[in-house]
């Protein structure tokens, strides 16, 4: 059987400029050859910096582009890996505060809660709905997001387009 590859973006929203060639090589080493990025001024936070790099390869490659860029402090990213016919895609978010968080995704870029994390938000739940809130917030990874979006947006530059925001 063939090898299913994948493709996805690694996010970097802050990084302390002495991190960045690091960063460059832990990437090149998950994914098996150097790459550059291109970095730019992060406004949101003085003397760090921000990247995007898209990438290809095998499935799986996303957690191994996580897995290498995570630890680090001061670090922001996001990792996508688009779902392929044979797999699911992946969202791996990482703040200095939060640590990671990981969620399945659909061909739509939606994050997907399985069945047997719903059953256990409602059991923690227990029939209260703000319990509930707080469990399925973090099944989405909703602090994650609170805490990247400003890191996102923060320049007029950005290649990120807001979608919900038509109107």
């Amino acid at each position: 059987m063939a090898t299913a590859y994948a493709r996805g973006v690694v996010f970097i929203h802050s990084a302390p400029r002495a991190l960045c060639p690091h960063l460059e090589w832990a990437v090149g080493r998950a994914i098996g050859r150097a790459v550059n990025f291109d970095w730019t001024e992060q406004p949101v936070l003085d003397g760090a910096r921000r990247a995007e790099f898209y990438w290809d390869g095998p499935v799986g490659t996303g957690a191994a582009l996580a897995t290498a860029i995570r630890g680090w402090e001061h670090l922001r990213f996001e990792v996508t890996e688009d779902p392929t016919p044979r797999s699911d895609g992946g969202r791996w978010l990482h703040t200095p505060d939060l640590g990671i968080h990981y969620a399945q995704t659909d061909a739509a870029g939606n994050i997907v809660i399985g069945e047997d994390r719903i059953r256990y938000a409602m059991e923690i739940a227990a029939g209260n709905a703000v319990e509930l809130q707080r469990e399925l917030d973090i099944a989405l990874g909703s602090a994650w997001d609170e805490e990247l979006e400003p890191f996102r947006h923060a320049s007029d530059d950005a290649r990120v387009v807001w979608l919900h925001k038509v109107g």
